[in-house]
């Protein structure tokens, strides 16, 4: 289990009008609560998982922006830990000044593959769904896009364990013959 809240920006800087944010780990609901500001004055603290709230990142007294913030409550996230993720601007300004204000109120910036590494580490996905992402992420044609999928989806995993079962009964087969065989003697 990791014990740190970690933060980044989860769509590439400023290359669309919507960015994303994501924050995850043990404290990532109390941080994201520290500077969202919701006009019912509902906590994100008490948001259900899987719901979308509606408000303002505050810096103190300065609103930064209007963001829709997603609550994702661990197990039942990508990461497997509690995550908030942040739909603000995609203003280069803005991500810098969410991820500056996260930061202060006890984020870490996340290293590059960290979520997906969180999403292994807690058992969301296995070591090739882990590798897929990577793949998804970079894939520039149809076929390379289905193949990322599949294997994202668990069909290498699948493939293996099923040739893992069938060379445990191969080998229990042999074993059995081996025995029969010292018997015979």
């Amino acid at each position: 289990m990791n014990e740190d809240t970690i933060a980044a920006l989860s769509t590439p800087a400023g290359m669309g009008a919507i960015s994303v944010i994501r924050i995850s780990g043990p404290e990532a609901l109390q941080i994201a609560g520290k500077v969202f500001v919701s006009p019912s004055g509902k906590s994100l603290s008490a948001a259900a998982t899987h719901t979308a709230h509606f408000g303002t990142v505050m810096d103190g007294d300065s609103a930064i922006d209007e963001v829709i913030a997603t609550v994702f409550r661990a197990p039942k996230s990508f990461t497997g830990e509690d995550t908030v993720e942040f739909s603000c601007h995609g203003s280069v300004f803005i991500q810098q000044q969410m991820l500056q204000l996260l930061v202060r109120r006890g984020a870490r910036m996340a290293m590059a593959g960290e979520f997906t590494k969180r999403a292994f580490l807690n058992g969301r996905m296995d070591l090739s769904q882990a590798e897929a992402v990577v793949d998804l992420i970079e894939s520039e044609s149809y076929a390379s896009h289905a193949t990322a999928m599949n294997q994202m989806r668990g069909g290498f995993s699948r493939e293996l364990s099923a040739l893992r079962e069938r060379l445990l009964h191969l080998t229990s087969l042999m074993e059995l013959e081996l025995d029969f065989s010292d018997h015979e003697e």
